[in-house]
Order: C-alpha cells, then sequence, then structure tokens
C-alpha cells in the first residue's frame, strides 16, 4: 500500500496521533485547533483534548488525498474508531509556520 506523502509537520501529525507529547512537538506554541464546534488554543489546551479523544475513541486516520488551497494544506482522511458514523472521512485544514502547525480546522 502507498503511504502519501505529506510534509514532515503533517506527516508527524498523523504518527503521532495517539502520543500526546509527540503530537505536542508538531504544533506551535500559539497554534489554534478547531473540531467539533470547539476551538483549541495552545499546545497544552490541543494535547489535552487530543489525549482524552484518543482515550475515548480510539480513532485511527489513514490521509488518502492532499491539495494546497491559498497557504492550507487540506487532508482529507479515512477516520475510524469507537464513535457514531465510523468510518468517516474528515477534512484536515493545516496552516504550517515555521515547521510547525500553526492551525488546524477539523471538519467532516
Amino acid at each position: 500500500m502507498d503511504t502519501l506523502p505529506l510534509p514532515e509537520p503533517i506527516a508527524a501529525y498523523f504518527a503521532a496521533e495517539h502520543n500526546p507529547e509527540a503530537l505536542a512537538r508538531c504544533f506551535s506554541a500559539q497554534a489554534v485547533m478547531r473540531d467539533d464546534g470547539h476551538t483549541y488554543t495552545g499546545v497544552n489546551a490541543i494535547t489535552a483534548f487530543m489525549a482524552e479523544a484518543s482515550a475515548r475513541y480510539s480513532a485511527t486516520s489513514v490521509p488518502f488525498a492532499m491539495e494546497l488551497d491559498d497557504g492550507i494544506q487540506l487532508v482529507r482522511a479515512n477516520v475510524s474508531g469507537n464513535f457514531p458514523g465510523s468510518p468517516i472521512v474528515l477534512n484536515y485544514r493545516f496552516r504550517v509556520e515555521g515547521g510547525l502547525i500553526a492551525s488546524l480546522e477539523i471538519s467532516a
């Protein structure tokens, strides 16, 4: 199976989805993440949310498409886990600055 080539901070994000310490290294200090109608600001808030979501849903994300749109890396991924509607395709909109994720918006 071929792996979708992704820019380093985005590849690291998907590789770290169940490892909060590794996940924290993917984001800038003031990063903003939007998911499921909530906004999380800063590495600590983002990693706390992701650790809780990982424990609750045991979701696995498999990116399958990427495009660049006005400076935003849009990655589409198949996501499966212990949540209603699994599996689902989610859109991840990454803005990368200085080799780190500055913002991320996740939507269906």
